[in-house]
């Protein structure tokens, strides 16, 4: 295997991870909550995680707003951030070793931390 190093491999990477994603025990948030268009939301994510890895400045969403109408329908909680990490994880385990896949898994974790922390504090002061 080799390491994360072009946008065809972010593609694998993200293709693969919401793969696994749409069908485990948080896929609910993404198919039925906030009903995806999968055409639409795929291509923000290469963008946003080629940001993240190459520092591309590519990226202008929001991901923080985007998630918090979906907190106030259901509660997105620290375990499913934990399954979302563990499967983001295990995909790129699957796919690619090296520098910049270790890196996607740092940095997912300060995501997936500080995603579970902001969306209990928008519940606390909901």
């Amino acid at each position: 295997m080799e390491d994360i190093k072009t946008t065809h491999d972010i593609k694998i990477l993200v293709n693969a991870f919401y793969d696994k994603v749409k069908t485990s025990e948080i896929g609910f948030f993404f198919n039925d909550l906030a009903q995806v268009n999968w055409k639409k939301h795929l291509p923000k994510m290469y963008i946003f995680w080629e940001s993240v890895l190459f520092a591309t400045v590519k990226f202008d969403g929001n991901p923080m707003g985007a998630h918090y109408p979906i907190n106030e329908m259901a509660a997105m909680e620290k375990h499913h951030f934990e399954t979302w990490l563990k499967l983001w994880k295990q995909t790129i385990d699957e796919n690619f070793t090296g520098e910049i896949a270790d890196s996607a898994k740092t940095k997912a974790e300060n995501i997936a931390n500080l995603m579970a922390y902001k969306m209990e504090m928008a519940r606390k002061l909901s």
